[in-house]
């Protein structure tokens, strides 16, 4: 993208911004996982990354680790197709789960960063990080999940942009013309 996407506006407002904001209607608190120095600033509490640049799966656990909830609302800043509907229906679904993620499958693949992740899975992703495993998808190898297939996400998803996420220029550049 060659710019930091969190801090990338459409309409205005940062993509760190929107999301944290979209949080807050459906979650009581909303913290941002990332640098302090370059966060803070919003207002949002801020966990630092504890291994900068090394993926997603250690702010993941970071998270957990941080975290007083059972469950935990996992997103990526720069998906800005998500809705308030979408993850009230996710929450739901968790709250009567005994697995430990709920984690949307799109036709593209698994979603783990537009998921609902159980606290007491941070030991299983520590041990996993601790085996070299960085990569989200193969740690949740190790994890109980229940799947939500496309045929569930269809009627949140008309036009099929929900986990669409901003990867170039050109992503950002619909986005912001959808959205603006």
């Amino acid at each position: 993208m060659g710019k930091e996407k969190a801090l990338l506006e459409i309409a205005g407002v940062p993509l760190l911004v929107r999301t944290v904001r979209l949080l807050q209607k459906v979650c009581p608190s909303a913290t941002v996982v990332g640098q302090p120095e370059r966060n803070e600033h919003f207002g949002f509490p801020v966990i630092p990354d504890p291994q900068a640049d090394s993926g997603p799966l250690v702010g993941i656990l970071a998270a957990l680790e941080h975290s007083a909830a059972a469950w935990n609302v996992i997103l990526a800043c720069d998906t800005p197709y998500l809705t308030e509907d979408w993850l009230r229906f996710l929450l739901v679904r968790a709250h009567s789960s005994a697995a430990q993620v709920i984690l949307p499958v799109s036709r593209e693949g698994p979603e783990p960063l537009c998921a609902v992740w159980r606290r007491e899975a941070a030991p299983a992703i520590r041990a996993e990080i601790a085996r070299g495993v960085l990569k989200v998808t193969r740690a949740l190898e190790a994890l109980a999940i229940e799947r939500i297939e496309p045929d569930e996400i269809a009627p949140f998803d008309p036009r099929g942009v929900l986990f669409q996420n901003l990867n170039t220029p050109e992503d950002f550049e619909r986005a912001r013309k959808d959205l603006g």
